[in-house]
């Protein structure tokens, strides 16, 4: 199982995109599934404040654990963001944006937009394929 069909199966049995995200490739770069799944737990629904999507947060935070230091005295990050630039880059042109809002057509920060999303089946299907669309992406930049 690819791991972008891995974080699909996260998603669908009920944990939050970004934990999707980092459950399916965190474990691989040296974090035990259990702490990607506590790391991610905040960021789902866009930090549940309606911002940049969480698939995205835990995609960056995937990035950070395959591309960060590798000493605790080592503080680059220019190839981190580097490597941040190109993936926001590949998911907005492949999904369109980054924000929550603008993926689902609703805000999820408020009830009105939860109860929209969930009526519209919005996190079945729109939000599985952005989950898709970003492991997939996260493969291909290895």
């Amino acid at each position: 199982m690819s791991k972008a069909e891995q974080a699909v199966k996260l998603f669908t049995d009920g944990f939050s995109c970004s934990q999707a995200m980092m459950g399916a490739f965190g474990p691989e770069l040296g974090l035990p599934l259990l702490e990607c799944l506590r790391v991610g737990s905040g960021f789902g629904g866009g930090m549940h404040q309606n911002r940049t999507c969480g698939v995205v947060t835990g995609a960056v935070m995937v990035l950070g654990l395959r591309h960060g230091p590798k000493e605790a005295t080592d503080a680059a990050h220019q190839q981190v963001y580097d490597r941040t630039s190109e993936f926001f880059r590949r998911f907005q042109a492949r999904c369109g944006s980054s924000l929550c809002t603008n993926l689902l057509g609703c805000d999820l920060s408020t009830p009105e937009g939860l109860q929209h999303a969930r009526k519209n089946n919005l996190f079945q299907t729109k939000c599985t394929e952005y989950v898709r669309a970003a492991g997939e992406i996260l493969e291909a930049m290895k």
